[in-house]
């Protein structure tokens, strides 16, 4: 259901207050360079800073503005069970086309809890689940056998696997049934991860280079993989300023100087460093961006 390049789009801010208006452009920035959905609320997103009205609104203007086009896969991840089941009901009502769910983090939940975590969200809301795996911010890690354990539920379609361990990735695709999808969470591991039978990438690098992530993914989809190398190796270098901070403080600031959107991050996050602003200009004007 949820294969090729989905977007982590960033929440713009304008004064303190969501900007519809930048997020209405990002959307159509995106559909228009081909991309296969949209994910908004995520990390990249700044959902653990956004109200929960702004959330809710975040998720109706992305909904609304993607016309249909491309799916939309709204995060509505918490480490409260009651608060994820509300919030993925809301995405539904919305009209999104399915919930990106992030592990619960700080309760630090057993494999057990995991598993009867999202099954309670599938049997109430009966809505496509993406399961999101970020142990560097949950400080738990889904294992393949517990995801052996979640694909037994319906509604668990995707997997977004950020554990960095290629190992644990293939033992993951092993564990589990072709039609759930396996999602790279990390830009730098999208080819990686398609080599060992994934279905593609949730990217926040799409956010500045959406064309570009997916010509990567077609490219070795239609089996050009001398294409899809050369394209990947391109991409590396824009993929390591990305992150050369927390995200979304580089993407935030990558896409300001396009003039895309104003650069402005919630605390507890900070603006980039004079000396990585630098370094990413010079990245983006190599790369033809700027």
């Amino acid at each position: 259901m949820f294969r090729g390049v989905l977007t982590a789009l960033v929440t713009p801010f304008k004064d303190g207050a969501v900007d519809e208006r930048a997020l209405q452009e990002l959307v159509e920035i995106q559909v228009s360079a081909g991309v296969d959905g949209l994910v908004p609320c995520g990390s990249t997103g700044e959902s653990a800073t956004l109200s929960h009205d702004e959330h809710r609104r975040v998720v109706e203007v992305v909904v609304a503005s993607a016309r249909g086009r491309v799916p939309v896969v709204a995060g509505t991840g918490s480490n409260s069970t009651r608060e994820a089941i509300e919030l993925t009901r809301h995405a539904k009502e919305a009209g999104a086309d399915g919930a990106l769910l992030i592990s619960p983090y700080y309760n630090k939940p057993t494999p057990d809890g995991i598993v009867q975590h999202y099954a309670a969200i599938a049997a109430e809301t009966a809505f496509p689940l993406v399961v999101y795996n970020i142990p560097g911010r949950t400080a738990s890690n889904i294992l393949p056998e517990t995801f052996a354990r979640l694909a037994e539920i319906e509604q668990v379609v995707a997997v977004k696997e950020s554990c960095g361990d290629l190992y644990q990735v293939a033992q993951l695709i092993q564990a589990t049934p072709d039609s759930l999808a396996i999602l790279s969470g990390d830009d730098w591991a999208t080819l990686p991860m398609m080599a060992l039978g994934g279905a593609g990438v949730i990217s926040t690098s799409s956010n500045v280079a959406p064309s570009h992530m997916v010509e990567l993914v077609r490219a070795f989809k239609s089996g050009d993989l001398e294409r899809a190398r050369e394209t990947y190796y391109r991409l590396l270098p824009l993929f390591d300023v990305l992150f050369c901070e927390t995200n979304p403080i580089p993407v935030k600031a990558a896409l300001a100087l396009r003039g895309l959107v104003r650069e402005e991050i919630r605390l507890p996050l900070t603006p980039i460093t004079p000396p990585n602003r630098e370094r990413l200009q010079v990245a983006l004007k190599e790369f033809g961006l700027l």
